[in-house]
């Protein structure tokens, strides 16, 4: 099996940690990324990793969470041919409590045509999108985890100059840890190390 050298990386000031492999570079310097959200990337793959930290939605069921967000996210993405892949029932995180309280999780695969940037739809890549939505109720936070896979890249989009067009070479010919073992490794490794964060 391919094995990428792995990190524990320190997220937002270090209230919170992760472990992923170190080829994913943080995104804050080179572009904006929002107060509440964490973005690393694997340039040379076209992959990528985000945090974010979100407002609890009590209208949505713990079982069916991480589809919603799955769903919600093409939505917001403009994606085309968006469908869910699998999906897992809720488990209880009992390494995540606050108080004694341990976090609910879900998760979703799905496949979605996104476009890069403000690159249109002429330029979608397939892309497979890993979503875990770990709920933490005591402090009123969804917290996502999504990976980002590209499947296909459209010759149209920026990523063909790096990736190159049409399908992806697997990562594990290409030496690297795959992206399903990336996000599970993700969200095996969440810690929360200062709870006073989800005060602020």
């Amino acid at each position: 099996m391919a094995q990428d050298a792995c990190a524990t990386r320190p997220l937002l000031g270090d209230a919170i940690s992760m472990t992923f492999p170190l080829r994913f570079q943080d995104l804050s310097n080179v572009r904006e990324v929002p107060d509440h959200q964490e973005a690393f990337s694997d340039p040379d793959r076209d992959e990528s990793i985000i945090v974010e930290l979100l407002d609890l939605k009590e209208d949505v069921a713990d079982e069916t969470s991480a589809v919603w967000f799955l769903q919600d996210l093409a939505r917001e993405q403009d994606a085309e041919g968006g469908m869910v892949i699998e999906q897992s029932g809720v488990l209880e995180a009992p390494g995540l409590c606050y108080r004694s309280t341990p976090a609910v999780l879900t998760s979703a695969i799905g496949q979605m045509a996104i476009s890069k940037g403000r690159q249109g739809r002429e330029a979608q890549n397939i892309v497979r999108v890993y979503l875990a939505n770990l709920r933490l109720k005591e402090v009123g936070t969804d917290v996502l985890i999504t990976a980002y896979e590209p499947v296909v890249i459209n010759p149209l989009s920026e990523s063909a100059g790096t990736v190159g067009a049409g399908v992806v070479t697997p990562a594990q010919q290409s030496g690297c840890m795959p992206m399903a073992e990336v996000f599970k490794l993700s969200i095996s490794s969440f810690k929360v190390n200062d709870w006073s964060l989800f005060q602020a």
